[in-house]
């Protein structure tokens, strides 16, 4: 499902902004951008968005505008530089005529004393704002793909009943299928000279009972009833149900090309080609629901 959303947090001078747009992809995959300095975060972040999204390309950028925050000012003293310069000051002291005490202010106006330093502060501690922002964002995008969910739902909806309505048509044609092909057979023996011949000869007959075993489809539209009232069941469902409408629609194919197979009757043929021809149409679009 496509989509995209925005998140935004602020934390001692910093602005995470987190950005996440989503295309149609049948699995779950998240190509994720983070600033060097939050990279330590990446297995957090992916775990948060693909808890929330589990199907789709996402497009994940995280983006830090640094203030004073990340970075901490500190400063350090040099102490093994600080000995050595109060040894050699002492040896200097000790050859004046009137020495004078060595004081601290003398030392931290020495170059090198005193050193500054720029601290990284550490990733984890920006982990919660990160994750606000990237809540921020999944909600944002959820509403948007929720949207598009609703127009999925009822063009589903409309294909699942073609689907329907051609099963119930099958259903309809079924019982008179021994009939046709028993009237079919009489063709067929008429067009070969054959026309005194009795229907009610047992040879005949049996061969009308094979074929009315071997057309049988009643398994077939029992199992496609069952389908339709699953389907009816998760369709609505609070809850990602993707995956579950792919798997229904792979059922409800097999048993439809079962039908076709079997029940050798042009009207019910008619049926089975409309029927799949939805249900392809119908495959296809599940494969962009959540």
């Amino acid at each position: 499902m496509t989509g995209y959303g925005r998140g935004e947090c602020v934390q001692d001078g910093n602005r995470i902004t987190v950005e996440l747009s989503s295309v149609n992809r049948k699995s779950g995959e998240v190509a994720l951008s983070l600033p060097r300095e939050l990279e330590a975060l990446e297995a957090s972040v992916r775990d948060a968005i693909l808890r929330r999204l589990s199907r789709g390309r996402i497009t994940a950028r995280v983006m830090l505008q640094s203030g004073n925050g990340f970075k901490r000012r500190g400063v350090r003293a040099n102490l093994d530089m600080a000995r050595v310069i109060i040894s050699e000051l002492e040896q200097l002291n000790s050859l004046l005529p009137s020495p004078s005490p060595i004081s601290l202010d003398h030392l931290i106006r020495l170059p090198g004393i005193i050193e500054s330093s720029d601290e990284e502060a550490d990733p984890e501690a920006f982990l919660t704002p990160v994750m606000a922002a990237v809540d921020q964002a999944l909600d944002s995008i959820a509403q948007m793909r929720a949207t598009e969910g609703e127009h999925l739902k009822q063009d589903l909806l409309a294909r699942i009943q073609t689907v329907r309505e051609a099963v119930d048509r099958i259903a309809e044609l079924a019982p008179d299928v021994p009939a046709r092909y028993r009237q079919t057979l009489r063709g067929r023996l008429e067009a070969a000279g054959l026309e005194n011949i009795d229907l009610n000869d047992e040879r005949i007959l049996k061969e009308i009972v094979v074929f009315a075993d071997r057309s049988d489809i009643s398994e077939e539209l029992t199992r496609l009833d069952s389908h339709f009232k699953h389907y009816d069941e998760i369709v609505n469902a609070d809850e990602p149900v993707g995956r579950k409408l792919d798997f229904l629609c792979q059922e409800i194919n097999r048993e439809v090309n079962t039908i076709g197979s079997k029940a050798q009757d042009a009207r019910i043929a008619r049926e089975v080609v409309t029927a799949k021809t939805e249900l392809e149409k119908f495959r296809e679009q599940v494969q962009n629901v959540e």
